[in-house]
């Protein structure tokens, strides 16, 4: 049931940003990204049909292309099926996220978490990505962000759908794993719940950073890690605003947030420690993490990311980020693996 033994590497690259999240990106800067990240030695890649309305999917078949199937390891997503007919990009409703693929593909967009409509959205994304099969496939979006007071719902029509579907492909080798794909803890703590599901891992969207993890500290981590459940963590960088960006939660940050990265600034250039170091380091020091997955839009951001995975960061650092209050006092810390070697 682990992902760790499926996945190429602690760090792989997140493809939202290629939807056109935020802004129009050249067709040339979202190549030159891709191959980018496939040059600094990453060989895992997510995507999703939400991500411009297929547009992500797109643009990262046909930079793959070119490179063996069996070199590299592919997720995306279901619970959204596109369609070839259009609709405004800004109108969507799309909950707390409102606007996020505006410059995307104008394609109309169906939340369905049914068998079928799993099915036919992983026959779409199999001819948008040009590839013959999947490796990871997860549900993407059944929370509260996304549904309001009707997330509950929404998360019954994929048990009795997607789950049992994901499952079935499991079990005859057409997919090599399944979990949720979602910005909060709590459809995965009632996944771990549920007797007939099995899945593999999640993947945990901006709940397992430097700015906010204690919900997840809480109750999920140790329950997956109990369950061998391993969490892949999506946006590391909080949107953006770890790694010098205006977005949190994909929303212009506030100024409490803005105020608690400064602080973090201050820790960190007294240290001389890069905050993408630490924040994709913190991510990866608890146990029930397999891998990060940062996205990124420009190609120099790629090895950015790379060299901050490999920063060596004194424990000094982390020491004074516990005493600060600024990581919680029981989350596991890079340090304290070096204590107990």
């Amino acid at each position: 049931m682990s992902l760790k033994n499926k996945l190429p590497g602690l760090l792989g690259f997140g493809t939202a940003p290629l939807g056109n999240m935020f802004r129009n990106i050249p067709e040339a800067e979202a190549r030159a990204t891709v191959d980018a990240a496939w040059e600094q030695g990453i060989r895992y890649f997510d995507t999703a049909p939400f991500y411009g309305a297929g547009l992500a999917e797109i643009r990262l078949g046909a930079a793959l292309s070119r490179h063996k199937r069996d070199d590299y390891v592919l997720s995306t997503k279901v619970g959204r099926v596109i369609f070839d007919e259009t609709e405004e990009p800004a109108a969507r409703n799309l909950g707390e996220k409102g606007g996020l693929f505006e410059f995307g593909r104008p394609n109309r967009i169906v939340n369905d978490y049914t068998a079928d409509a799993t099915l036919r959205s992983i026959d779409d994304s199999l001819k948008r990505l040009n590839t013959d099969r999947l490796d990871i496939v997860w549900v993407h979006d059944i929370a509260q962000d996304f549904y309001g007071d009707e997330w509950l719902t929404q998360f019954e029509t994929a048990r009795k759908g997607a789950f049992r579907a994901l499952t079935r492909l499991r079990e005859a080798g057409v997919i090599k794993a399944w979990g949720l794909g979602v910005n909060r803890v709590e459809p995965c703590e009632l996944t771990l719940d549920l007797s007939e599901a099995q899945p593999d891992g999640f993947l945990l969207a901006g709940r397992y950073t430097l700015l906010d993890h204690e919900r997840a500290l809480q109750r999920l981590m140790p329950a997956a890690a109990k369950r061998n459940v391993d969490i892949v963590v999506g946006g590391p960088y909080s949107s953006g605003v770890l790694a010098g960006g205006t977005h949190f939660e994909y929303q212009k940050a506030s100024p409490e947030i803005i105020a608690k990265v400064e602080h973090i600034k201050r820790i960190a250039q007294r240290h001389n420690v890069s905050v993408k170091a630490a924040a994709l380091q913190f991510s990866l020091a608890n146990p029930a993490v397999a891998a990060v997955i940062p996205g990124a839009s420009r190609p120099e951001r790629i090895a950015e990311d790379r060299a901050a995975l490999a920063e060596v960061i004194p424990p000094a650092f982390w020491h004074e980020m516990r005493e600060q209050k600024l990581v919680a006092a029981d989350a596991p810390l890079p340090v304290d693996r070096k204590q107990e070697k």
